[in-house]
């Protein structure tokens, strides 16, 4: 009897233990489910065979392999036409805001129209013959980033010229919820084409399908639009995305802090572009009562970066660990509070702050030293206003 309840005993410990294994295995696999759409052929390889595609993409249109989706797409027999690259170029390495030129594939051959030069909406002659437009380009979630743009333009351009839009859906690293000022019409600009405030909650399809539902596009025309979306994609969730969005974006810490921090482009401070913390780091030489220092250097992507070669003070947010699912004005506030230059305005003059802020009212109410919860305060109907709208799109859970 001893006997056999010690082989009893050990059976029922190798049963837990063998269902420990299992249940994790479970855990773990449900975790690996998920897919970005470029990811699910099955699904769209179908409806490009036999026809004339447009590949829109860039450094990020990649597959969970690292195969690019134009090489993927050459494999499997796909007619491409020609490729349209977005701000920063199809390999991702030009300065923001520089002027990027037609070129051609080294590895395909393919032509690539660049979206960022002398045309930011496609011309009909580059759609001539064409029947998709396949769209694959990772996204930040906020307005003033400009692939949404592309997006749109494209849509606008394909739909004038009867050429369907496919969108091969991925993660919003800023996804799940809404803040900042909503745009105004007054200030619409390529860093602003909708009125949706800085963080507007959606993964770039379902931006395209809430341009198109709601009329946004020029004319209120409508693209003949379909959205493959992502597999076991939560909003609430956090993904890693397949390659730096932009140069100036390097990891998800710059990513993070990138909706908050942007606005001090339209300022006298730096956001460390030249340095090796873009976006993590924020400084100028007139803010000296701060104690980081940084000396912007022209690097890749950042040519002539911002302040180049003079001594900034600031702060260095790297290692900045809070979950930020608001914009954090504390630090633009902070700048100007301690900013000590009598000979240049905190602003830019060319305004492009109000740019990035969707109207003057933000500029306005710093100057007049409207506290950070005066301010939010003051973007609370516009958003309210917005989500109404924002949940007749939402695909994923929330």
């Amino acid at each position: 009897m001893l006997l056999n309840f010690k082989n009893k005993t050990l059976v029922f410990i190798l049963l837990i233990y063998f269902s420990s294994i299992s249940f994790f295995k479970t855990q773990n696999s449900a975790s690996d489910c998920f897919k970005t759409a470029a990811d699910r052929p099955e699904l769209y390889l179908p409806l490009l065979k036999n026809k004339n595609v447009i590949v829109a993409a860039n450094q990020t249109s990649l597959l969970k392999s690292k195969k690019h989706l134009v090489d993927f797409l050459v494999e499997n027999n796909i007619k491409i036409k020609s490729i349209f690259a977005p701000e920063h170029g199809f390999r991702g390495t030009a300065d923001a805001g520089e002027h990027v030129k037609n070129g051609t594939d080294s590895k395909t051959g393919l032509p690539i129209v660049s979206l960022y030069g002398d045309n930011k909406k496609p011309k009909a002659e580059y759609l001539k013959d064409a029947d998709i437009i396949l769209f694959d380009i990772q996204d930040v979630g906020v307005r003033f980033y400009t692939y949404i743009s592309t997006l749109s333009y494209i849509m606008e351009a394909a739909a004038e010229n009867n050429v369907e839009v496919i969108v091969l859906d991925r993660p919003n690293p800023h996804d799940g919820y809404t803040d900042g000022p909503t745009m105004k019409n007054q200030w619409k600009s390529f860093v602003g084409l909708h009125n949706v405030p800085v963080v507007y909650g959606l993964t770039i399809g379902e931006y395209g399908k809430m341009v198109n539902g709601e009329q946004w596009l020029k004319n209120s025309i409508q693209a003949k639009y379909t959205l493959i979306p992502m597999l076991n994609y939560h909003k609430q969730k956090r993904y890693g995305v397949s390659d730096k969005p932009s140069p100036n974006l390097p990891n998800d810490q710059s990513i993070k802090l990138y909706p908050s921090l942007c606005f001090f482009e339209g300022t006298q401070v730096s956001v460390g572009r030249g340095t090796d913390l873009p976006f993590q780091i924020y400084g100028s030489p007139w803010t000296k009562d701060l104690q980081y220092q940084f000396t912007p250097k022209p690097t890749e992507g950042a040519k002539d970066p911002f302040l180049n070669g003079k001594l900034c003070y600031g702060e260095n947010l790297s290692s900045y660990s809070q979950d930020l699912r608001e914009l954090n004005l504390s630090w633009l506030l902070k700048a100007y509070q301690n900013y000590k230059n009598s000979q240049q305005d905190f602003f830019l003059k060319n305004l492009f702050f109000d740019k990035l802020a969707g109207s003057d009212e933000l500029r306005k109410q710093i100057i007049s030293g409207k506290s950070e919860k005066q301010i939010r305060d003051s973007w609370k109907k516009d958003l309210l206003d917005f989500e109404k709208i924002r949940q007749k799109y939402i695909l994923y859970p929330n």
